[in-house]
């Protein structure tokens, strides 16, 4: 069992090395967080929740720090610090790198696990929540705690729906069923209801338990389908309940150690379709038993009495288990590790009985291997390791040496005929090959060591020298050439070390305690005395194949001494790169699967037997440069057959110039610590190393010189720039100033401008107002003028027809006066002619002259009346007359109140400015003055249009007189006539009463006296009207009076 602790660090790898969970416990790994502090402590994990993935998890301590774990990768990262607990967690949201958490003070944040940032802050509990129950989409979170459970939508993260219950009840979950869309909650009572997501209507209730079995469910779980719900609480009962048929179908009674149960889990599988059959039960004595709901039998368990279980979590695949145990740690499981005994297949029937070689049989050893059980792979564990019975006699000797024997199971001479028979080895078995091979001690802790020290200075800039494109990789080299330097000095002055180690770095970089030890298996086996001459070539190797080339092929060696080409050139680029230049993947790990299966000097033999193989390209070279680019870059040629050369190379090879003879055999790496490498030139390496600390000092006495130069240059040329700046600066405030100035300037000129435009303006309006007062007063003027004219047409109209009346009524009455005569006459001669009738016809003519006078009457009435129509006429013009006078007063009124109100503005502005303006208040006082001189003016005017009017009505009422004493006149007239024509006609009576009879005098002077009191009566209505129309003339004097005191 591997154990990783944080400690302080914010990330890094869970395990050194590819975890191999055993059988009988199946930890992977043990993740412990300890504090540094000077009294350590271990911190708590308190929750863990798994993605949707399955592949990693995230879990928070005591503390607030929350990690996310990457088993697929082999990583955690620190992603947040809380700084308070966490009381629950949920890891499968829509959005894969956010997270919901549950903290101590009632609230639940959602953080970003890339950007490490606070998406969002909810709340709304006032208990602690101890459940987070995520929809199946990802898009709705149920929050529960102890007495409310909160439906929250994680798109907007707002509370959508709350659940409030009667206190003395309790909620003891709410979450979602999988792959579907129903809630379930589950109360104290034992009561189960199932609500749809949308609409949150009611679907069905559970019934009660039954009684004989009733027990207070406390935790539960529901199978991926969503169709069996397991509930169970302080009993050792299970009850599984059918959520289709809504009824209790099974109850499952746990072994008697179990006396209650603190969680459930369903053990997803994945050729179940969801219908999970495999139940984790976590009781309260810390073990978690999985049991299978259908058989009833215990499949196997996690956790002990001694390591408790604290709280579980399986992960969606069912792939892993995390549990927080009791004493704070985390351990993860592998489900397939704990189930690889009950999935194990029947033994076979087939034993198998291995012969050992024939050319290592004696006549004398009987000897037979028999295997039993199962074929094991070669990659299981010593524990998985084959059985076998030997049988064997009472001999004395051994037919095979104990350096062949190899650990895992493994016989090197056995490897090497499978070599030989093959090629190379399978490519599914070469790294567990290699690593039994070279017999790698995997000393974790003195390579972490070596890692700890970190990038050693002299690789500090390596991909400056190879630009590698994968990050990942330069990383790797980088350690793996760190810790071969911090190893030994020597490596850090070793130009061709990352091309030697780049193969296996490539090769093994995803386990870098393997990449290292082979590195340095190779360096002290197959590099042998190559640093003997450091920091020169190794002289000697170099020289060893150049001797095994003169002996097989004299021409190539002498055809290289004709061009100048050195071993220097056609041997070392081969091995200090090991063949990876020239050789493709699968032609350098067929090579190296026989370097690695045969003696150090194979690799010397390669170089030998690459150069024959190439014989006839090299010969047809001439010049150096085509010999340098044949010796790093690949050719056309067969890596078998050069691989069989090297084979007869090293059987054909004379002893004496052999690099068997040489070199020694080979040494693995020792176990727990690595061995010392001081196979170099000590004094050489040494003085090399006070060089390079002289010249890394000097360099840093020289940097910091450069720098206290730079810093004061900088200080200077910043000096300056703040100079220039300043400078710069006062000239633009300076030119700022200006162009203000000036632009003050210009305002300035342009509000005098206004201000002359403003008074012309002022002047033009008064000029305008002016002009529009006097053809205001002219038009009015001409309008009085024209209306007194057509007042005089009408009077003249009315005197000529007044005239032309008088004329007809005198030519009527001379007319009358001629037809009197006339009837006179006629009477007078009907009076001769008829007596009788004489009476009729004077009866008659007097008819007919109060008729007429009659006539007379009312055409002169007609008349008075339509003077006084005239009069009321001219009174009324009269009054509006007065009355437009009296609105024009007002408005002069109004307008001398707003220049009033308009002057004493101004004067406050005067005041305001009284410097600035005293010309313009001199010049508003002139027109001021003016002003008043020309109202002065105006009313004067007034005044005397006033007193005109006056001597018009005047003359009108003298005129009106003088119209009525004619009129009087001429009434007295009529009646002086009237009283002639009456006297006259006594007269005329009085001479003609003796001639006529009584009787008939007596019926001729009753028309008579009619006719008088006609008369009578006229005059009388006469007087009546002169009285009123001289009391009406009065009146309109009196009025005009009035109006003129007003005015």
């Amino acid at each position: 069992m591997q154990s990783t602790d944080l400690g302080n660090k914010e990330s890094g790898k869970l395990w050194h090395r590819k975890p191999s969970p055993a059988a009988r416990d199946g930890i992977i790994v043990n993740i412990i967080h300890s504090t540094c502090d000077y009294l350590p402590k271990v911190l708590r994990f308190l929750n863990v929740a798994f993605d949707s993935s399955g592949d990693r998890l995230i879990a928070g301590d005591h503390q607030g720090n929350i990690y996310v774990f990457d088993l697929y990768g082999n990583r955690f990262n620190l992603v947040q610090r809380t700084a308070q607990a966490c009381t629950a967690l949920a890891f499968n949201l829509r959005r894969k790198s956010e997270f919901l958490v549950a903290l101590a003070d009632y609230s639940i944040k959602c953080f970003d696990t890339v950007t490490k940032e606070l998406v969002s802050w909810m709340r709304g509990h006032e208990s602690s929540v101890f459940s987070i129950s995520v929809h199946a989409s990802g898009r709705y979170a149920i929050t529960t705690s102890s007495d409310t459970a909160q439906l929250w939508d994680l798109d907007t993260f707002q509370r959508k729906r709350k659940l409030n219950i009667l206190q003395s009840v309790g909620i003891q979950k709410v979450f979602f069923l999988p792959l579907s869309n129903t809630i379930l909650s589950c109360f104290k009572d034992n009561s189960i209801f199932a609500w749809e997501c949308d609409t949150l209507s009611c679907r069905y209730q559970l019934p009660a338990p039954p009684e004989s079995s009733s027990i207070l469910y406390k935790v539960f779980a529901v199978t991926r389908d969503g169709r069996i719900l397991a509930a169970g609480g302080k009993s050792n009962h299970l009850h599984l309940w059918c959520l289709e048929a809504k009824q209790l179908f099974r109850i499952i009674q746990m072994p008697t150690k179990v006396r209650a149960i603190r969680h459930l889990e369903f053990l997803p599988d994945s050729f179940d379709a969801g219908s999970n059959q495999v139940l984790g039960v976590l009781s309260q004595d810390g073990i978690m038993r999985f049991v299978n709901i259908q058989t009833c039998k215990l499949l196997f368990e996690i956790g002990s009495l001694d390591e408790g279980i604290s709280s579980s979590v399986i992960s969606p695949h069912g792939r892993y288990i995390a549990s927080i145990m009791e004493n704070g740690s985390l351990n993860i499981y592998s489900v397939q590790a704990l189930t690889q005994e009950i999935n194990k297949p029947p033994p076979p029937l087939v034993k198998v009985i291995e012969d050992l070689p024939k050319s290592k049989l004696n006549s004398g050893d009987l000897k037979i291997k028999v295997t039993t059980g199962r074929v094991q792979r070669p990659a299981k564990s010593r524990e998985n390791k084959i059985q076998t019975r030997i049988l064997k006699q009472d001999l004395a000797g051994s037919f095979e040496n104990k350096e062949n024997e190899l650990s895992d199971g493994l016989n090197k001479k056995r490897l090497q005929v499978l070599l030989k028979g093959y090629g190379e080895y399978p490519m599914k078995y070469r790294m567990f090959i290699w690593r039994s091979l070279l017999q790698l001690p995997e000393n974790h802790t003195a390579f972490s060591s070596l890692e700890d020290k970190g990038v050693h200075v002299a690789f500090l800039n390596l991909q400056k020298k190879y630009p590698i494109k994968s990050g990942k990789l330069l990383r790797v080299l980088q350690r793996t050439l760190s810790a071969l330097a911090h190893w030994s000095a020597i490596f850090s002055d070793t130009p061709y070390l990352p091309l030697l180690a780049f193969p296996f770095v490539k090769l093994f970089q995803n386990n870098q305690l393997i990449c290292f030890e082979v590195v340095a298996t190779l360096i002290i086996n197959w590099c042998q005395h190559w640093f003997e001459y450091f920091p020169n070539p190794p002289i000697n190797i170099l020289s060893m194949i150049e001797n095994v080339l003169a002996f097989h092929d004299k021409d190539l060696l002498q055809h290289f001494i004709d061009h100048d080409i050195t071993s220097q050139l056609y041997a070392w680029p081969l091995l200090e790169t090991v063949f990876s230049e020239v050789l493709t993947r699968e032609e350098w790990l067929k090579l190296f699967d026989n370097v690695f299966s045969n003696h150090p000097s194979f690799l010397l033999m390669t170089v030998v037997a690459y150069n024959i193989c190439s014989r006839a390209p090299l010969l047809n070279c001439s010049l150096k440069d085509d010999f340098e680019y044949f010796f790093h870059h690949r050719n056309n040629l067969d890596i078998s057959v050069v691989i069989r050369e090297v084979y007869h190379l090293m059987d054909t090879t004379p002893t004496d110039i052999h690099p068997n003879s040489t070199l020694h055999v080979f040494v693995a790496l020792t176990k727990g610590q690595y061995p010392v490498f001081n196979q170099y030139p000590k004094f050489i390496v040494d003085y090399q190393t006070q060089e390079r600390e002289r010249i890394r000092i000097d360099e840093l006495d020289y940097l910091r010189e450069r720098q206290m130069v730079e810093d004061m240059q900088a200080e200077v040329d910043q000096q300056r720039v703040e100079d220039e700046a300043w400078y710069q600066k006062q000239e633009l405030l300076r030119k700022a100033e200006e162009t203000r100035r000036e632009l003050l300037l210009q305002e300035e000129e342009k509000m005098i401008q206004q201000r002359q435009r403003l008074a012309s303006v002022k002047r033009e309006l008064k000029v305008k107002e002016m002009h529009l007062q006097d053809a205001t007063r002219r038009r009015f003027l001409k309008l009085q003028q024209d209306q007194r004219e057509m007042e005089l047409r009408r009077l003249d109209d009315e005197i000529e027809r007044k005239l032309h009346m008088r004329d007809r009524e005198i030519a009527t009455t001379a007319k009358d006066l001629e037809m009197r005569h006339l009837e006179l006459e006629s009477q007078k001669r009907h009076y001769e002619k008829n007596l009788i009738r004489n009476q009729e016809a004077v009866a008659k003519e007097m008819r007919e002259d109060a008729n007429a006078f009659r006539r007379k009457v009312d055409l002169e009435e007609h008349m008075f009346h339509k003077l006084i129509e005239t009069d009321q006429t001219q009174n009324q013009k009269t009054q509006e007359l007065i009355e437009e006078n009296l609105a024009k007063a007002e408005q002069a009124c109004l307008n001398a109140d707003w220049r009033i109100q308009a002057l004493h503005k101004q004067r406050c502005d005067d005041l305001q400015r009284n410097e600035c303006y005293q010309e313009v208040a001199r010049l508003l006082r002139e027109n001021r003055r003016k002003e008043t001189e020309v109202l002065d003016a105006m009313m004067g005017e007034e005044a005397k249009k006033w007193e005109e009017a006056k001597e018009k009505d005047f003359h009108l009422k003298s005129e009106k007189k003088a119209s009525a004493l004619a009129d009087a006149s001429r009434k007295w007239f009529l009646e002086k006539e009237i009283n002639d024509a009456l006297e006259h006609a006594e007269h005329l009576y009085s001479k003609a009463v003796p001639s006529y009879p009584n009787g008939q005098v007596a019926s001729s002077g009753a028309p008579r006296t009619s006719q008088l009191d006609d008369i009578s009566e006229v005059d009388s209505s006469t007087c009546s009207k002169l009285i009123s129309k001289k009391s009406f003339f009065r009146h309109l004097k009196h009025s005009a009076h009035l109006s003129k005191t007003v005015a």
